[in-house]
């Protein structure tokens, strides 16, 4: 049965990433969570006279630069002049060139949200009458290319890595201790923080192209990485690099210092322990309980610092209640670290935590219940933040981010249905070792029943064999007597043959002795007649050979001893490699009786499973991150169908757009007065007014003061006092217009202490 896992887990592991990769590619493009509202000239609007700006509104704050929006007539030259002001809360405007022909005009619009994802579009409006064009432009906006691409797939490893690191982090720490020393774990957590880190820099790094050309080339533009590093998304991955660098000094103490202090193995509780470890297995002394509580407070504040990074950034930063959106997201954000993370780490710890380091079921049940605290905290956060992001019940399938919404929904369920599952594998992994650990109680009842049997039968034994010791302890006294006497006679008779022998060994001696004194006449005799030195070099010959043997002997002695060390140091290691063999073989053999419990292979399954539908569901919450939310999506539906409707009528087609000249008398005093009535309508209204002098450049007076007056009615003049924007602009809104009717709009215009004048032209308002 273990034989097929790994290919299984091969298998399984490479469906869910293609799956992952096939929703990730075949996502719709990045959509503007940033919509376009409104806009001044309506979309398909026919204006009688030619507008001096074009106005934008969108659902919520935006950033514009110098080609943001761009004005095109017919023949594709652009017609716009400045730079985009924002004259009032989300309405950007772009003024135009006097004296524009009739035709039909193009509006395209590149700007980037605030909730930092790139907005795109263009539409057309005509002056006088509709005309044919030669302007193409394409609503595609920079994110749909291979950097757009880029772009969310590096969000997707960016949470992938968070994901990995802050929960895997968190299963060590309050789940199972042990696994701070195990291998496979501690590569899980650092490739979570290197995933991380990457990914961070290289969003950094496309973060210019994405949000203006789009261009593989502009990734590496310094200009526009200066004004990425200038901007709220740029800052908030900046801060996310540097609190990566405190989540490094976090691993190192993790994988180092509280390693050391963990045990090599947690022994599971007694299953009548219904406690099931709930200090998570952390029963080591002060120094390391204080060790863990500042690895988790640390880790806390690291991990919740890195959630803030996207929850300030992007969609909980804009909209309702941003100010308890953000902490919701960050909640929520570890929330999804601590289930999915931990469960990932669970996994690897299922299936490469080495025999002698096992993952126990007190770990699972912590895991387990630690699980079912992020998801209560997923479901309360996530109902808060689908109500922000929807607004309404048909909003889920209306509605690309309802819908999307809808699938994580589903991902989640199934996630807790096979969560479901572990626990039931768990409590039968638990069960069974109640039942052997009874039947182990069983066998040792018996075994020290038959002890006690046999502990008796040994006394009785031991009884018998004291009384046949005695006995044969008189015998042998006896015959211990008995050979006294017979080791006394015989000494006497050897005492006796040695008092004979010394005799004999005198007679000997004495007949030697004068055998050896004729001798030595006899020698000294033949000597007297032999040549000298014969006898003494004989001697010397004799003495050189005894010597020679002896100088011999000794290196035969210490080759022996040099052969007999070698021989026993290949002993040595010939045990230490069979010592290694015999380990490797025991802990392979408990490895198979391990995986061969079908309670273990079970859960194994199940988590493996579970985590499989984990990377599923982070890859739709990566595109779901990068949708537009439903109530964004259905208010600008209702604007657009308001403002079609308006044209079809002929009503709110657009602003009224003055322009008067003036000529105050004084030094600089000439110049033209623009004023731009939005919608001019009876009722509130915005007004602009824009100075610019004889060669056109926006130009700064003193004072400009607007007057209505609806003469037929005898109402007014009704003072108006717009407020300074910009060079050359001036703005006022909520400009109250009782009723319709043609009236005359009067500017006071001065140009120094004694120079003004006042110039009035009358339009058709209602």
């Amino acid at each position: 049965m273990t034989q097929t896992i790994a290919p299984r887990v091969r298998t399984l592991v490479l469906l869910i990433l293609a799956v992952a990769g096939a929703l990730l590619a075949g996502a719709a493009p990045v959509s503007a969570h940033a919509a376009l509202t409104g806009s001044d000239p309506a979309q398909g609007a026919v204006v009688d006279t030619a507008p001096s700006q074009v106005s934008l509104t969108f659902s919520e704050p935006i950033a514009v630069g110098d080609d943001s929006v761009r004005v095109l007539d017919p023949k594709g030259e652009r017609v716009d002049k400045g730079d985009p002001a924002n004259p009032s809360g989300t309405t950007y405007s772009v003024r135009l060139v006097s004296g524009l022909p009739d035709g039909t005009y193009t509006v395209a619009y590149q700007v980037v949200s605030a909730d930092s994802h790139p907005v795109a579009g263009a539409f057309t409006f005509s002056i006088g009458a509709p005309s044919e064009t030669t302007v193409s432009v394409s609503a595609q906006g920079s994110d749909d290319g291979l950097v757009g691409w880029l772009y969310g797939f590096g969000r997707y490893v960016s949470y992938a890595g968070f994901v990995v690191l802050a929960g895997g982090a968190a299963f060590v720490l309050a789940c199972w201790a042990p696994g701070a020393r195990v291998r496979a774990v501690q590569r899980l957590v650092v490739s979570g923080w290197l995933a991380l880190t990457s990914a961070t820099l290289g969003l950094l790094m496309l973060r210019g192209s994405y949000t203006t050309s789009g261009k593989v080339g502009d990734v590496f533009d310094l200009e526009l990485l200066g004004d990425v590093l200038q901007a709220k998304t740029g800052a908030a991955l900046v801060s996310r690099l540097l609190l990566l660098a405190a989540a490094a000094l976090f691993i190192a103490v993790l994988f180092g210092a509280y390693a050391r202090t963990a045990d090599a193995v947690e022994p599971d509780r007694d299953a009548e322990d219904d406690g099931g470890g709930d200090d998570g297995g952390d029963d080591g002394g002060p120094d390391k309980r204080d060790l863990t509580f500042g690895l988790a407070l640390g880790g806390t504040v690291v991990a919740a610092g890195l959630a803030a990074s996207w929850a300030m950034s992007e969609h909980a930063s804009q909209g309702l209640q941003a100010g308890v959106a953000m902490p919701v997201d960050v909640v929520h954000l570890l929330a999804v670290a601590a289930w999915l993370g931990g469960l990932t780490a669970l996994l690897v710890a299922l299936y490469r935590a080495p025999v002698e380091t096992p993952v126990g079921r007190d770990a699972v049940r912590r895991f387990s219940r630690l699980a079912f605290g992020s998801v209560v905290t997923l479901a309360v956060t996530g109902v808060y933040q689908s109500w922000r992001q929807l607004g309404s019940w048909s909003a889920f399938t209306d509605t690309r981010y309802g819908q999307l919404l809808l699938v994580k929904i589903a991902l989640v369920a199934v996630m807790v249905a096979v969560a479901f599952l572990s626990r039931r594998w768990t409590q039968r992994l638990a069960d069974a070792r109640v039942s052997e650990a009874a039947k182990e109680a069983e066998r040792t009842e018996a075994a020290e029943e038959a002890e006690r049997t046999e502990a008796a039968e040994r006394a009785e034994e031991a009884v018998r064999a004291e009384e046949a010791v005695r006995a044969e302890e008189a015998v042998r006294a006896k015959e211990a007597v008995r050979a006294k006497e017979a080791v006394r006679a015989e000494a006497t008779q050897r005492a006796e043959e040695g008092v004979r022998a010394k005799e004999a060994v005198r007679v000997k001696a004495t007949e030697r002795a004068n055998e050896a004194v004729r001798a030595e006449a006899t020698e000294r005799a033949k000597e007297a007649k032999q040549p000298a030195g014969t006898a003494p070099a004989e001697a010397s010959g004799t003495s050189e050979v005894s010597e020679a043997s002896m100088a011999v002997e000794p290196p035969k002695a210490s080759g022996a001893s040099d052969a007999e060390k070698a021989e026993a140091g290949q002993d040595s290691v010939r045990a230490a490699q069979l010592a290694r063999q015999r380990a490797a073989a025991e802990a392979a053999r408990q490895k198979r009786l391990r995986d061969a419990d079908p309670n273990r292979f079970g859960l194994r399954r199940s988590v493996l499973a579970e985590a499989g539908v984990a990377v599923v569901l982070l890859a739709v919450t990566t595109v779901l991150t990068q949708t537009e939310p439903g109530r964004t999506e259905q208010d600008a539906r209702a604007a657009t169908a308001a403002s079609s409707s308006a044209s079809a009528t002929g009503q709110g087609s657009g602003a009224v757009s003055l322009t008067m000249p003036f000529d105050t008398g004084g030094k600089s005093g000439k110049g033209v007065v623009s004023i731009d009535l939005d919608p001019a309508q009876a009722g509130d209204n915005t007004l602009h007014v824009y100075v610019e002098g004889p060669d056109g450049t926006p130009v700064d007076v003193p004072e400009v003061k607007i007057a209505l007056t609806l003469a037929a009615q005898n109402i007014g003049p009704l003072p108006v006092a717009p407020d300074h924007v910009t060079t050359g602009h001036w703005s006022a809104s909520r400009v109250q217009i009782p009723m319709a009717g043609d009236w005359k709009v009067e500017v006071t215009v001065r140009t120094s202490d004694i120079d003004q004048v006042t110039v009035s032209k009358n339009a058709q308002i209602g």
